[in-house]
Order: structure tokens, then C-alpha cells, then sequence
């Protein structure tokens, strides 16, 4: 797979891959050339899934409350 195809990835199976390539190299059986290349997507899969969840979050929205502390509508999430 390339990079492509991580793009196309839902944030659980590039979870699912990720968890996998940390249980491979943790195991340390794989070659070094091998380790390499799996570290590399790992990286990339990493960061696909930070992107996700910060699209996800983006499109979070919090309720807002008016001064009497009753719900007046909503606001998008601010993180900071």
C-alpha cells in the first residue's frame, strides 16, 4: 500500500494497521530493511489518524448556553 491508499483509509483501519505494525516492530523479529519500511508507514499512518481526529473534532459543536444556564443553541469546538 501506499500512501494513497492511506488517505483512503478510515481512521479504524488505519488504527487497526497502526496497532499491528507497533505489535510487529515491539516483537523485533523483522529484518531491518523491513523495520524500516514498517516504521515509515507507521508514521504516515500516524499522522492520517491525527488528521482524522482533527476533522473530527473541527466538526464538533458545543452547546451554548445562554445567562440563565438553559441551552440557546450551538457553537463550534473551539480547542483552545
Amino acid at each position: 500500500m501506499d500512501q494513497g491508499d492511506i488517505e483512503q483509509m478510515s481512521f479504524e483501519a488505519a488504527l487497526a494497521e497502526l496497532e499491528q505494525i507497533v505489535r510487529s516492530l515491539e516483537q523485533g523479529q523483522a529484518p531491518l530493511d523491513e523495520s524500516i519500511e514498517l516504521y515509515q508507514r507507521g508514521d504516515r499512518l500516524k499522522r492520517h489518524c491525527e488528521a482524522r481526529l482533527k476533522a473530527a473534532q473541527a466538526r464538533i459543536e458545543q452547546i451554548a448556553l445562554g445567562p440563565d444556564g438553559q441551552p440557546k443553541g450551538t457553537s463550534p469546538f473551539n480547542a483552545a
